[in-house]
């Protein structure tokens, strides 16, 4: 998958290369910056006073807070600005993160924007009038925000036949697929790298082929109205479930378990297969900010008599395996560029117990530093995470202690995620929740002890 990636990387940047040459009619991506002005885009209240139910939805997704949300609010001004003040190969990110997170903002040429506590019209994050004025995307692949917007009193919609008092309407089937989503939920470093690629994983993957697109999951449908004058019909919801929804978490991962023997004798060892199947999700997980993601299993024995063990994953050998095991190490020093400071150690790599298996894809700063600041990726590590439909099985080998009890030995395997690293987030101040574990899911087996 890497090797496809990168070789798409390389045609994407001939073709924008070439693009260039050319002279594109409309300016996209990072020629667009400061090409419009606020006033060329509807307010979200305009649109509530019609669409008030897909509104309240977009209100409570991540869609909304894509600028104002804490902790990206704390990676663009803390890292990502000062970065791109030191560092010229990464000083487009200073306009460019606010692309996918602040468009109007970004094609205003409002970039800094005003940090969200001033309440400015970058606080509208991915709005609903910047969405249905995009009429597609330039080039072969859809990323960096390389969408193409044509903003006025036409709307781009999915459906046909569709009339309003307020706007005039097209059908646009370019909002029913995934390409729409790859715009901005694919990126590219500054150095060439993929460091987000959920729509080309989708798009490697076995539901792409059998014609599901993003929206599918993501916007699934229901009957309703989408506007108060509206006819009744299926309605794609605009809650945009994703990495931060319990409710789409919650078992996105099937764990199951089992010991190779049932009965043991004291002095033996056991062996406990854990099996994690991806049946939920059309990409890769943990996918999108793969640098910040944190996916990791536990199992722990429990005796009869109470006593708790917590077992280390069995190494399986591969290249690059140091990283998907978790260890007492430091990374993430180049945070200290970043920032300024010299001699800046790093944090803890992981702040989870050692020995746990972690399902995560290492990216590395142009010094070769695990790095969690995707715009400084120079290159990526071993892509351990789990595909679409993917069994990884991962196995535990525990020679059981002098002081275990006889009797029954319950094996307990807890697969948890955090959206960010403990570390990461008690260095830089970002609100506990951001960090808290979340349970994907559980499973638990036994073996009788004689």
């Amino acid at each position: 998958m890497i090797s496809r990636i990168l070789a798409i990387g390389l045609a994407v940047l001939a073709g924008a290369a070439a693009a260039t040459a050319a002279g594109a009619a409309v300016p996209v991506s990072d020629a667009a910056h400061g090409t419009r002005s606020y006033d060329d885009y509807e307010k979200p209240q305009a649109c509530a006073t019609c669409h008030d139910d897909l509104f309240q939805q977009w209100k409570q997704s991540m869609m909304s807070q894509a600028y104002t949300h804490h902790w990206d609010e704390i990676e663009y001004f803390e890292l990502a600005v000062p970065h791109a003040e030191r560092d010229e190969k990464v000083a487009g990110v200073k306009a460019g993160c606010n692309g996918c997170h602040a468009p109007t903002a970004f094609l205003a040429g409002d970039t800094p924007p005003p940090r969200p506590e001033a309440g400015s019209r970058a606080n509208e994050s991915v709005h609903c009038d910047h969405c249905h004025t995009v009429t597609g995307f330039e080039g072969d692949v859809p990323f960096n925000f390389n969408w193409i917007t044509d903003p006025g009193r036409r709307k781009q919609g999915p459906k046909p036949g569709v009339t309003s008092p307020h706007h005039d309407t097209v059908e646009n089937p370019f909002l029913r697929t995934g390409d729409f989503c790859g715009t901005c939920h694919n990126e590219m470093s500054p150095y060439g790298v993929w460091v987000k690629s959920t729509h080309l994983e989708w798009k490697d993957g076995p539901y792409y082929a059998q014609g599901v697109q993003c929206q599918d999951c993501h916007m699934p449908r229901a009957e309703g109205v989408s506007a108060r004058m509206g006819q009744p019909g299926p309605v794609a919801q605009h809650l945009f479930h994703g990495a931060h929804d319990h409710g789409k978490l919650n078992g996105a991962i099937e764990l199951r378990m089992n010991p190779l023997e049932r009965e043991l004798e004291l002095d033996d060892t056991a062996v406990i297969k854990v099996q994690l199947f991806n049946g939920k999700c059309g990409h890769k997980v943990p996918s999108g900010s793969v640098e910040d993601r944190l996916l990791w299993l536990e199992v722990t024995a429990t005796d009869s008599a109470g006593r708790a063990w917590r077992l280390p994953v069995d190494r399986k050998g591969f290249e690059g395996e140091e990283y998907t095991i978790a260890a007492d190490v430091l990374a993430y020093q180049d945070m200290g560029d970043a920032r300024g400071l010299e001699g800046f150690a790093g944090v803890q790599r992981d702040g989870i117990a050692s020995g746990n298996r972690i399902f995560r894809m290492p990216y590395f700063d142009p010094q070769g530093r695990m790095t969690m600041q995707q715009w400084n990726t120079a290159s990526l590590g071993v892509d351990y995470r789990i595909g679409p439909r993917e069994t990884k099985v991962e196995t535990f080998t525990w020679e059981l202690p002098a002081e275990v009890a006889p009797g029954r030995v319950t094996f307990r395997a807890v697969l948890n995620y955090q959206l960010l690293m403990a570390p990461v987030a008690e260095y830089l101040k970002v609100p506990a929740e951001e960090a808290a574990p979340h349970v994907i899911n559980v499973a638990e087996t036994w073996v009788e002890v004689y």
